[in-house]
C-alpha cells in the first residue's frame, strides 16, 4: 500500500505561480514512475505530468513550457511546479505513484491523493 498526500494548491491570479507537491509514504519502495493529473468539474481526470524513475519525463501540450515536474527520491516527494498560470489552468490537482511510464507515456497505478485545489482568477 502507497499513501498519498498532496499539500501546495490556493488562490493565484493569472500569470502567477504555484509548487505543488506530494509525500508518499508506505510502500514506496515499489515506486517507480508518478505522475501529476488534474480535473476540472465536469471534464476526465487528464495526465498534466509525469516522471520515470530515471527521471524522464513528459508533459501534456497545455502546459509544456510552463510546468515543471521534479522529484526528491530520498523524500518520496514529487513536486509540480506551475508557472504562467493560467484560468483553464483551474482544477484538482491529484497525485498518482507506482504507475508504469514506458516510452514517454504514463499509465496511473491505484495509488491516488486526497487531491489540491487549484484556482486561477483572470
Amino acid at each position: 500500500q502507497v499513501q498519498l498526500v498532496e499539500s501546495g494548491g490556493g488562490l493565484v491570479q493569472a500569470g502567477g505561480s504555484l509548487r505543488l507537491s506530494c509525500a508518499a509514504s508506505g510502500s514506496t519502495f515499489s515506486i517507480n514512475a508518478m505522475g501529476w493529473y488534474r480535473q476540472a468539474p465536469g471534464k476526465q481526470r487528464d495526465l498534466v505530468a509525469a516522471i520515470g524513475s530515471g527521471g524522464s519525463r513528459n508533459y501534456a501540450d497545455s502546459v509544456k513550457g510552463r510546468f515543471t515536474i521534479s522529484r526528491d527520491n530520498a523524500k518520496n516527494t514529487v513536486y509540480l511546479q506551475m508557472n504562467s498560470l493560467k484560468p483553464e489552468d483551474t482544477a484538482v490537482y491529484y497525485c498518482n505513484a507506482g504507475g508504469v511510464y514506458y516510452s514517454g507515456r504514463y499509465s496511473s497505478s491505484v495509488y491516488w491523493g486526497q487531491g489540491t485545489q487549484v484556482t486561477v482568477s483572470s
